[in-house]
């Protein structure tokens, strides 16, 4: 005997996400007739009704309106809510509109699009901004839960949620606001590079800037000195946490927010992009008792992302793990992170002199900048903690000249630091238009490429698609070389701080540059020649 609707119902309650859905989902397809689509595409969604009918209604009700070449229809995935689907067809004027079943996940995507879309123009909201009054601007402004549910009509609050929607929407890591002369100038920075997103007129700069004070609790009555905050945001089912710095210059305050989507804070030594061998031996070095390993590279390479990863590896409740980081860029459950706060005295020193006290295992110091934290980062390793830092280096034989030039003594250096990993990012190629060629004798000279290596191999450079924005690039990955200080490295490091020295006897023991890590990703297709140069400067 077949299951009643209710036993259906009952089930789909119990299970609303997940694999259980999606069986479920196809079941009740076949039992009342009702096509299924696990996926919805954007090309099916109407737009217009986002002026009809409120965000929050939707994803209460989890419907969403789509056109297919079959005829417009209502995707629903709780197919016993007939009363909210008669509603929604009276109120479309969609009286013979059908239905089709669909995910929670695929819904609510298709409902956060459609809204985002929906969002309007920069130039709209300009223009309506020049009938404004700038006291209006920020008496009616108070922060919302998820800018799309946001229904305010002031233009600049429209004009800074378009702003930050998009660039969550095209994965940006940074928005510029820059202020010049005669005009403001918005840019993104994606995968590492800033790109033009909008050109606005004078006028809008105090508004504007007012506007992202007000929700990063700044005081917007001081335009003389630097300022930091923070916003916490919702975008459709994202969740992104804003650091805003803003400083005067010349033609006013300049704004730079850096965006980290904490939706997905999954961090994985695989996701790295390192190949199987220094895998290996990276895994059993995070796996250490005791010793200091440091991750180098200028800001911005990928260095946090790299000790996240390796402490959510070994991250197990047998384990205490505790951090000092300046700012906590994600918080990792199961870890204890402690915020730097110069103003109370919390320096990285300081709070490392307290981590010691707490039972650590494994110890996350931010960065290493002077001689105090460098001393006590040492002590811990050698009184059996495993550390992880950071130093600002070029590469990593670097970072041991670095450490003697604090005033650290060779021997502490030697007998603490078990490895030196220096890093750079590269834009990956986008899979969808990159395009084989042939590189010229100049262009492999650059990064030292043989022309003997590209036998039944393949080149690849970039050609640019809607896909990836006409960059050419989607995503990136790291290139890296991984420096372990053996027994001859550290009779080396006793007699000698040179760091070419260092780097040529490493080189001799078997280390990967990161200009040769970088000529693998390029003859397997995964970057540039172009792209590899610009992070080495060889």
């Amino acid at each position: 005997m077949q299951n009643s609707y209710g036993d259906y119902k009952e089930q789909f309650q119990s299970s609303p996400t997940g694999p259980a859905e999606t069986d479920l989902l196809e079941k009740l397809s076949i039992q009342f007739d009702i096509p299924f689509y696990p996926e919805l595409s954007a090309g099916t969604l109407r737009f217009d009704f986002t002026k009809k009918i409120p965000i929050q209604y939707l994803k209460k009700q989890m419907m969403v309106p789509l056109e297919t070449p079959e005829g417009a229809f209502i995707a629903m995935n709780d197919p016993s809510n007939f009363q909210a689907l008669d509603d929604l067809r009276h109120i479309l004027g969609w009286g013979n509109a059908g239905i089709v079943l669909s995910t929670h996940a695929a819904i609510l995507s298709a409902i956060n699009l459609a809204y985002n879309q929906d969002s309007g123009s920069a130039e709209e909201f300009i223009q309506d901004m020049a009938e404004e009054s700038p006291d209006s601007i920020i008496s009616e402004i108070e922060e919302t839960a998820d800018l799309l549910d946001d229904t305010s009509d002031a233009p600049v609050i429209k004009l800074v949620n378009l702003m930050l929607s998009r660039a969550v929407k095209d994965h940006a890591s940074d928005i510029h606001i820059e202020p010049y002369q005669g005009s403001l100038s918005v840019r993104y920075r994606i995968d590492g590079v800033l790109y033009n997103a909008m050109s606005l007129p004078k006028r809008i700069q105090s508004p504007l800037t007012s506007r992202i004070k007000v929700m990063a609790k700044l005081n917007i009555a001081e335009k003389r000195l630097p300022q930091d905050g923070r916003i916490n945001i919702k975008i459709g089912d994202r969740s992104v946490d804003i650091r805003v710095s803003v400083i005067p210059i010349a033609f006013g305050e300049r704004v730079v927010m850096r965006l980290l989507d904490k939706t997905d804070t999954s961090f994985k030594l695989d996701d790295l992009g390192i190949d199987e061998e220094r895998f290996n031996s990276l895994d059993s070095l995070i796996r250490s008792p005791y010793g200091i390993i440091l991750v180098t590279g200028p800001t911005g390479s990928g260095k946090t992302t790299t000790l996240y990863a390796a402490l959510s590896t070994i991250n197990h409740p047998e384990i205490n793990i505790i951090t000092i980081e300046d700012p906590i860029e994600y918080q990792i459950k199961g870890i204890g992170q402690i915020q730097v706060n110069p103003k109370i005295g919390l320096s990285f020193a300081s709070g490392l002199r307290s981590i010691v006290r707490q039972d650590p295992d494994v110890i996350l110091v931010g960065e290493i900048r002077d001689m105090e934290t460098a001393e006590i980062a040492i002590q811990s390793s050698l009184t059996g903690h495993l550390v992880f830092s950071t130093l600002h280096t070029n590469d990593a034989a670097s970072a041991v000249t670095r450490l003697i030039d604090m005033g650290i003594e060779p021997f502490l250096v030697t007998s603490s630091v078990i490895a030196i990993i220096a890093q750079r990012l590269v834009r990956k190629l986008c899979d969808e238009c990159r395009e084989p060629y042939e590189p010229d004798d100049k262009s492999l000279a650059k990064i030292g490429i043989d022309r003997d290596l590209l036998k039944d191999r393949t080149i690849y450079r970039k050609k640019g698609c809607p896909a990836c924005m006409n960059t050419g690039y989607m995503g990136r990955t790291a290139i890296f070389e991984m420096m372990l200080l053996n027994d001859h490295l550290k009779k080396l490091i006793l007699k000698t701080s040179d760091a070419n020295q260092i780097l040529k006897d490493a080189i001799k023991s078997g280390m990967t540059t990161l200009v040769e890590d970088g000529v693998r990703k390029v003859l397997d297709g995964t970057t540039t020649i172009e792209e590899v140069f610009r992070v080495t400067r060889i």
